[in-house]
C-alpha cells in the first residue's frame, strides 16, 4: 500500500525531478513545472497531473485507486490518488505518466521557440 512517503520517494526517482512547495504544500516539478503534489496527503491523497483522456483510463480501470480533484481542476486531467489503496506499481506508473507528460509540454514549447531553419518563415526579415 502506498503512502506519502512513498509518493514523495516515487515522484523524486524521476529523472530531474525537484520537490517544492505550492500554497503551503508539496509539489514536484521537471524543471519548475508541476506534475504531482501532495497537497491533500492529510486526506490521504497525492495528485497527478494527467491529461483527460488518461484520467478518464486510469479513473475507469482503477476507481479505488483515481478520481478526479473535485471542481475545474478535475475537468482539466488533475487526478487524485487514494495512497491507502495504491500499491507501488500502480503509484510508479501513474507519476511516470504525469512526469511524462511535463517533460513532453517541454520539449513542445521548446520545438516552438526554436523552429528548425526548414520551418522559419523567408517571408519574415527578422527570421533571417
Amino acid at each position: 500500500m502506498a503512502n506519502a512517503a512513498l509518493f514523495r520517494r516515487l515522484a523524486l526517482a524521476l529523472p530531474g525531478a525537484a520537490e517544492g512547495e505550492h500554497m503551503g504544500h508539496p509539489d514536484f516539478r521537471f524543471n519548475n513545472l508541476i506534475f504531482a503534489t501532495l497537497a491533500a496527503q492529510a486526506k490521504g491523497l497525492g495528485m497527478v497531473k494527467l491529461t483527460v483522456e488518461q484520467q478518464g483510463a486510469f479513473v475507469a480501470e482503477q476507481p479505488a485507486i483515481f478520481t478526479p480533484v473535485p471542481g475545474g481542476w478535475g475537468r482539466m486531467g488533475m487526478t487524485h490518488v487514494i495512497l491507502a489503496t495504491a500499491d507501488e506499481d500502480t503509484l510508479r506508473g501513474a507519476l511516470a505518466t504525469a512526469y511524462r507528460n511535463v517533460e513532453a509540454k517541454q520539449a513542445t514549447a521548446k520545438q516552438k521557440q526554436n523552429p528548425s531553419p526548414r520551418m522559419r518563415n523567408t517571408n519574415d526579415p527578422r527570421q533571417l
